[in-house]
């Protein structure tokens, strides 16, 4: 890995492409892409074995590069107090790590074929060594936190339960009688919001912060971890593949019920014939075009809309009892990003 540029306008434009939105303090930035730069470098270091495969097979989706969202926002929690010290760097490699280790076993649940641009490992090995290249991920993620203290192993523990229940419990669906909205926030909760909120949690704390700041920034991780998958979910329907880079309707063709399908489907007046769409996964382009369009019209799409800015106010509101600063200034622009990105 390349040592940090001294150029701040190159670290700058890093900092900005980690993240997806603007880090308008030119310092901030600086400070957090070198940060990244530190995390890359420790988890090649960190899944270094003498078995060269599993080096292989672990380097597969670090080198794939991705967004590093997590461990940005726990380089951003810490500059609330002192990014300084090496213990911040290890808990936002440790988050990464967690990360790519359920990424490795979502490939095989979900039997995908693509993951960051190349091929997923569980296609070009298999399945085996993709759960097992998860599992070793996993195992040097736990290495690294026992040098983070007994509070940060008990939290990592905890976190990986909130996600392996949240998978368990998406695989399940929702019981009889359940209301499938809240069971759908607890399970994006669980397999996305609870690691980003340990994300806040570890940098603040690395950091040295009070209790009541490493509290907040954990709630702002809970809240923005949730508001990014509602976002995803707008944007499957609502943008068209130019604007957004994806290609609309993959929830739809995977038969995965989304938050703006879950309201579409609960409101009375909602078109039969986008019911009877939204039955199984679509397989023609003509049925996914139709209910695309039956959803865009749809009070779903608008009420998905609603819960979306109902999270980032309530994000919002915890960064208004953090102190001023131009790390709060970034997690602001965070969440106007987070909303902006649907519209």
């Amino acid at each position: 890995m390349s040592s940090p540029s001294g150029d701040p306008s190159s670290n700058s434009s890093r900092a900005e492409a980690a993240s997806g939105f603007d880090i308008a303090d030119a310092a901030l930035a600086e400070s957090v892409s070198a940060g990244l730069d530190r995390v890359e470098s420790l988890m090649h270091e960190s899944v270094r074995s003498d078995f060269d495969f599993a080096t292989r097979t672990s380097l597969h989706l670090v080198d794939a590069g991705g967004k590093r969202f997590r461990p940005l926002f726990a380089l951003l929690a810490a500059h609330f107090n002192d990014p300084t010290p090496d213990e911040v760097i290890v808990s936002a490699t440790v988050i990464e790590m967690v990360h790519l280790s359920t990424l490795y076993h979502d490939d095989v649940m979900d039997e995908a074929t693509v993951r960051r641009g190349a091929a997923s490992a569980n296609v070009r090995w298999d399945n085996s060594v993709a759960i097992l290249t998860g599992d070793f991920l996993m195992a040097h993620a736990s290495r690294l936190v026992a040098d983070l203290g007994a509070d940060a192993v008990r939290q990592i523990a905890l976190t990986f339960e909130l996600l392996v229940t949240g998978q368990m419990r998406e695989t399940v669906g929702a019981r009889d009688g359940e209301d499938a909205v809240e069971h759908y926030l607890q399970v994006i909760y669980e397999k996305t919001g609870s690691l980003i909120a340990t994300a806040g949690r570890f940098g603040a704390n690395a950091s040295g912060a009070p209790a009541d700041q490493v509290a907040a920034l954990e709630e702002f991780g809970r809240l923005i971890g949730i508001a990014f998958q509602i976002s995803d979910d707008v944007i499957d329907i609502a943008s068209p593949a130019a604007d957004s880079g994806k290609t609309p309707g993959t929830d739809l063709r995977e038969g995965v019920r989304t938050l703006p399908m879950l309201y579409a489907l609960s409101a009375p007046d909602t078109d039969p014939r986008l019911r009877e769409l939204l039955a199984e996964p679509l397989t023609s382009d003509d049925d996914v075009e139709e209910a695309l369009k039956l959803l865009r019209g749809s009070s779903g799409l608008e009420s998905a809309r609603r819960t979306l800015d109902d999270y980032a106010e309530r994000a919002r509101t915890v960064l208004d009892g953090l102190p001023s600063c131009p790390a709060r200034e970034a997690l602001e622009a965070l969440v106007h990003y987070v909303v902006a990105r649907t519209r």
